[in-house]
């Protein structure tokens, strides 16, 4: 099968829709698929993929292109790349990793006219929140992580309580996650908060904590990647996911559990997908139910147990193979 992927963005700018876009590309190559990937990102260096990477092709190639492909693959609704199918028709797949809206929930007519795109192609969501805010029937497959990263390093002491991990901007609930702190100091709980990310938010947050008066339990680390990370995570008991967004789904959640963690995430989207049975969720922004479900288990260490033992099960439906195997299968009955 010859897979034509437009993914505007891609390496070397990082991000959660670059990410998930690669790694199917890679896994559709493993899979004996011939894979061209369409970008209009520049790149100043050779990075080599298993796959072909044309940058900024002009419109005939794109034409050429578009005429060698089985089916035409995008990552997220792109106007810009849809073009060619006014002349060369062919199974259009769309997975769709964000909502199509605005911040305060409404569309634009940009918004709306991709909504009217996905009428007209076989669409793939990455979770039941997303899939039912789209006009026409998608199958839902979620996101993969990447399990050659993330894993549980047993000669790593688990001496830490809470972790963040994330950009820090406004969305991300970090200042909810502060605030909770703050009312479980006030209960005589005095659990340890590592900060891995960072943002604009960051001097904001730290005068909060220093407002709270919990600054003696709040460390900034910074970014961190790779084993660092991996690390870092293994030390933690509970990862916090306070998002005050809905998040489509929430790849940090799955990377957590993966390291061992216990999540503890907002329930709007997709997020409580990621999260699966392996932790506790809360309404977005409730303050009061992110704090009673943090005493709990910081009250209760025993409580972390359940959770942890069905983490491995829930992962293994996330692997990278795994997940592109459901993706190819969608993708040849498209064609069929």
């Amino acid at each position: 099968m010859k897979i034509l992927i437009y993914s505007p963005s891609f390496y070397p700018r990082i991000g959660g829709l670059e990410s998930v876009v690669s790694s199917l590309a890679q896994e559709f190559t493993v899979l004996g698929h011939t894979v061209k990937l369409v970008s209009l990102t520049r790149a100043n260096d050779n990075k080599m993929f298993p796959f072909e990477v044309i940058r900024n092709p002009a419109p005939q190639q794109l034409l050429q292109l578009a005429d060698w492909c089985d089916v035409f693959f995008q990552g997220c609704v792109s106007m810009k790349g849809l073009w060619p199918h006014l002349f060369i028709h062919r199974p259009l797949v769309i997975t769709h990793q964000t909502w199509y809206r605005r911040a305060n929930g409404q569309c634009n007519w940009q918004d709306r006219l991709k909504h009217f795109v996905t009428r007209f192609a076989t669409n793939i969501s990455v979770s039941q929140d997303i899939a039912q805010a789209l006009p026409a029937a998608s199958t839902v497959i979620p996101n993969s992580y990447r399990d050659d990263l993330f894993y549980e390093m047993p000669d790593v002491e688990r001496n830490r309580e809470l972790v963040f991990l994330g950009r820090l901007v406004s969305d991300k609930g970090v200042s909810l996650l502060l605030e909770s702190m703050a009312r479980l100091k006030a209960m005589d709980l005095l659990p340890r908060l590592s900060v891995i990310g960072q943002g604009p938010e960051e001097q904001t947050l730290r005068q909060q904590a220093y407002d709270l008066n919990i600054a003696e339990q709040v460390e900034f680390v910074g970014p961190k990647t790779g084993l660092e990370l991996t690390q870092l995570l293994n030390h933690h008991q509970i990862m916090v996911v306070p998002s005050m967004w809905d998040e489509p789904f929430g790849i940090v959640a799955l990377e957590g559990l993966a390291c061992g963690c216990v999540v503890v995430g907002s329930q709007g989207g997709g997020l409580k997908d990621a999260i699966g049975e392996c932790g506790v969720t809360f309404p977005n922004g409730d303050v009061t139910a992110l704090t009673a479900g943090l005493a709990g288990l910081l009250t209760h260490p025993k409580w972390l147990m359940p959770y942890r033992s069905r983490a491995s099960a829930h992962l293994a439906r996330h692997h990278a193979p795994v997940i592109a195997q459901q993706y190819s299968e969608v993708i040849e009955a498209a064609i069929r």
